[in-house]
């Protein structure tokens, strides 16, 4: 009995070393011993917690990576909406946001607190009596996908807390990031082995949250920031951020409290320049009212806290050549124009090329092959041309033309009358066929985890499947002779194909690609229709008379279903077991846009008004061309009108469009 307790003693004193020694390097940044009598340390509890398996607990250092991988992620409720923040971008902008607020809190003094804007994944995480019992992505802001497993192998987030934390049950959110140094090794692992780098590295650390192995998750070396804290005895949110910095919560140090928005603005005028001394990635600051009681007076939008605001920093730009104008044709046949850059560093991240969009914003622009041009990034993501520096245009290059054959099928192409767009009419187009399984696979349509742009490319090649109704004949054994496909990876490829069948009617015609037929519409139709048959049978009146349907998407299906390929198609989805009727089931993963009314001002840079109007119906909203006070949400382009103006008048949020892809999930485009 007295060894019992001597191991016992000597189990809860590793623990308490290593977790102490665990905030020292990866919350406080301040290591008091090398790696090598860490690992020593943590072999011991291993091998102690393996002779004593009865006293392994699940706070337990050892227990970061446990378990198998998982076949999904289930979907978790958050107790209170995790809110969208309204955008700023001027000074004049923030003080308008300081009068709303003290006008809405008269003769009351207001702190605010400027915090960093970190570009990463947000989460919340539940603790129970100290302890972590689950962790979720924000999700559509009501529900997201539980990642506990997942989060617990980030070595800055406490298993269990400490101080005065340490028997409470809170929730704390904050944001999953990637630092730069991790995110240009992992790239350097993906080119090593031949796999497509990540763009960005938040798009590195959502990719990374989404893997079903928690074992690859930990070796991404994923870092968070927490910055709310919710269920504790405090009174403000500089209190919070020190209770959760006290419970080991790691709280980002570049944080401050002032008096006034004169303040704020110095503020955030000198974070725009130091940014550049970080190695992870901040596109601008967040202003918050510091007194929680003067936070729930102000309340919130139905989108929105009204007392926070985020303040986006200018896009940065450089100057480089276009080497070439190439064009590539998307699932609807849609023709893109992408300029070839010389690589420039930006925002980030190298340069190498930017999309066109269409022959009229070549026109507009005037670029030309040999040309020196501005780029930026959009919303720190996007990158796009602004600007042709016209004084070092050298001769008279000639101006680039859209072609008249496609250039992957060599088949003619259109311009529909009173479209923008160029399209390639042969649907057997290979590059069309690419795209359609692609959007067929994506995370709204049919979401097959697995399958992606690498591994269609391969598919299309090599002859084995023709269209997204041959993905159901793969075999594990034919998949694992493909590049970078092993025996578990097509394993994995081929549950993952199984478990899509069960999607819901709604998804599956959306997966279909139908053009005009976004998410929202294809919802509409399975629960009108209850059936494919139904869809099948009904003429193009009976479509056009179902409500936001009307005459152009009734057009689009009959034209679709009326085609032999794609009947064809369908019925192998059929044959395969593919879900083919059912009518209220909702979409797996809504987006924040869904039930919204949207208003469209100003110039995209990523897309056309119509691509945007699509995408919105496809994120489950409604585009309305003039904005009241039943509009939700405002788009704000390049040069908007008097929308926007009317908008800011009515209190009415506004976003850009960085933001409005993130609401959109990744539905917009073509």
């Amino acid at each position: 009995m007295a060894a019992k307790k001597s191991v016992e003693a000597r189990v809860q004193e590793l623990r308490e070393v290593i977790r102490y020694h665990d905030r020292k390097y990866y919350v406080e940044n301040e290591p008091e011993i090398s790696d090598a009598e860490y690992d020593a340390l943590m072999a011991e509890l291993v091998r102690l917690e393996e002779e004593h398996p009865e006293l392994r607990t699940p706070d337990s250092p050892t227990q970061r990576v446990a378990g198998a991988p998982t076949e999904g992620f289930a979907t978790v409720e958050h107790s209170v909406p995790m809110l969208s923040l309204d955008n700023t971008y001027s000074a004049e902008e923030l003080k308008d946001f300081d009068a709303r607020v003290r006008g809405r809190l008269p003769g009351e003094n207001v702190q605010y607190v400027v915090e960093l804007k970190l570009d990463g994944v947000s989460v919340a995480l539940h603790y129970e009596n100290g302890l972590l019992v689950r962790g979720a992505t924000r999700g559509d802001g009501r529900r997201g996908d539980d990642v506990t497993a997942n989060l617990r192998t980030i070595r800055s987030i406490p298993l269990r807390l400490a101080g005065r934390l340490s028997d409470s049950s809170v929730e704390v959110r904050g944001e999953v990031f990637m630092p730069r140094p991790g995110f240009e090794e992992l790239n350097r692992e993906r080119k090593r082995r031949r796999e497509a780098p990540f763009a960005n590295p938040r798009n590195a650390a959502a990719g990374s949250l989404k893997l079903l192995d928690p074992s690859e998750v930990a070796a991404r070396r994923l870092d968070a920031f927490f910055y709310q804290l919710m269920g504790a005895d405090v009174a403000t949110q500089h209190e919070a951020l020190r209770a959760m910095r006290d419970a080991g919560l790691k709280v980002n140090p570049e944080t401050v409290v002032v008096d006034d928005i004169d303040s704020v603005i110095t503020h955030c005028d000198e974070w725009q320049e130091r940014r550049k001394e970080l190695d992870y990635d901040t596109d601008g600051m967040v202003v918050k009212v510091d007194s929680l009681a003067q936070q729930a007076a102000l309340g919130a939008t139905t989108r929105s806290p009204r007392w926070a605001i985020a303040y986006k920093f200018p896009a940065q730009s450089a100057t480089t050549v276009v080497r070439d104008i190439i064009v590539q044709v998307g699932r609807t046949g849609k023709l893109t124009p992408v300029a070839i850059l010389e690589p420039v560093f930006v925002s980030g991240s190298t340069v190498s090329r930017a999309t066109l969009h269409n022959q009229d914003e070549i026109d507009r622009l005037d670029v030309r092959v040999g040309d020196t041009v501005i780029v930026e990034k959009g919303g720190e993501v996007i990158p796009k041309v602004v600007k042709v520096v016209r004084g070092k245009r050298k001769g008279r290059p000639r101006r680039f033309r859209m072609p008249a054959r496609c250039p992957v099928c060599g088949e003619p192409v259109a311009r529909p009358e009173g479209e923008v767009d160029v399209r390639c009419e042969n649907v057997g187009c290979p590059a069309q066929v690419k795209r359609s399984i692609e959007h067929f696979a994506s995370r709204g349509a049919m979401d097959i985890e697995g399958l992606g742009p690498a591994l269609v490319e391969q598919l299309v090649e090599r002859g084995l499947v023709e269209d997204y109704g041959d993905l159901y004949g793969l075999a594990a054994a034919e998949l694992s002779g493909l590049d970078r496909m092993g025996e578990k990876s097509a394993a994995n490829l081929v549950a993952a194909l199984e478990a899509s069948k069960r999607r819901p009617f709604a998804r599956v015609l959306f997966a279909l690609g139908i053009r005009h037929v976004g998410a929202r519409v294809a919802q509409i139709l399975a629960e009108h229709f209850r059936s494919m048959d139904a869809i099948m049978k009904a003429s193009e009146e009976e479509l056009a008379s179902v409500e936001e349907v009307g005459p152009v998407i009734a057009a689009s299906v009959r034209a679709f279903l009326s085609s032999p390929r794609n009947r064809r198609v369908l019925e192998k989805l059929r044959r395969a077991g593919v879900t083919m009727r059912g009518g209220r089931a909702p979409t797996a993963r809504r987006t924040r846009l869904a039930g919204k009314t949207v208003v469209l001002t100003g110039a995209l840079a990523t897309m056309t008004r119509e691509e945007a109007k699509e995408a919105v119906s496809a994120a489950g909203g409604r585009v309305v061309s003039s904005v009241s006070s039943k509009t939700d949400l405002v788009v704000v382009g390049r040069d908007p009108g008097s929308k926007y103006r009317k908008a800011k008048e009515l209190g009415i949020a506004t976003i850009d469009e960085e933001e409005f892809r993130k609401l959109l999930g990744g539905s917009a485009g073509s």
